[in-house]
């Protein structure tokens, strides 16, 4: 028997824009980050047979997120700048990096990881105990297999694509 994958054995890194340089920073004070994969679906049902026939054709990922909004957390700073701004096309897009800290990667001291761009679409914002916001990442492109490096224990991220 395996081990148990833990919550925090996969972690999210947010690629945050600074001007043309995009800084990889770990997603943290997330209260809520949920990947669904939205496969894409082809059924049909054949004259001679009984039972439907399905075949995925196609997947759509998304990543439903909400956080407790901190000043001084980049990566919120930057969603925040997103909804607040209300930012469309190319200016509400982000590479988000996933993680899995179980994996070993090609070189020593590096992990697998998967790099995609989505689209940052802001839904709902506020709350009583402390300044929630909420929405999903949509994906706006194909995955890109890699490996990451860390020189900060896993707050920052370089990534080399595969």
């Amino acid at each position: 028997m395996g081990k148990l994958v833990a919550r925090n054995d996969k972690i999210a890194f947010f690629g945050v824009k600074n001007g043309e340089t995009e800084t990889f920073q770990r997603m943290t004070n997330f209260t809520a980050l949920a990947i669904s994969k939205n496969p894409k679906e082809y059924t049909r049902r054949y004259v001679d047979e009984v039972y439907d026939q399905t075949d995925v054709t196609a997947y759509s990922p998304s990543i439903a997120f909400t956080f407790d909004q901190y000043t001084t957390n980049a990566v919120h700073s930057d969603i925040a700048s997103i909804s607040d701004e209300e930012k469309v096309g190319v200016d509400a897009i982000r590479n988000i990096i996933l993680v899995d800290l179980n994996s070993d990667g090609t070189t020593a001291g590096t992990k697998k990881a998967v790099k995609r761009a989505f689209a940052v679409v802001p839904d709902t914002e506020g709350g009583t105990d402390s300044y929630t916001i909420g929405g999903n990442f949509k994906t706006k492109g194909s995955a890109i297999a890699g490996t990451v490096a860390t020189t900060d224990d896993w707050m920052t991220i370089t990534f080399t694509a595969s």
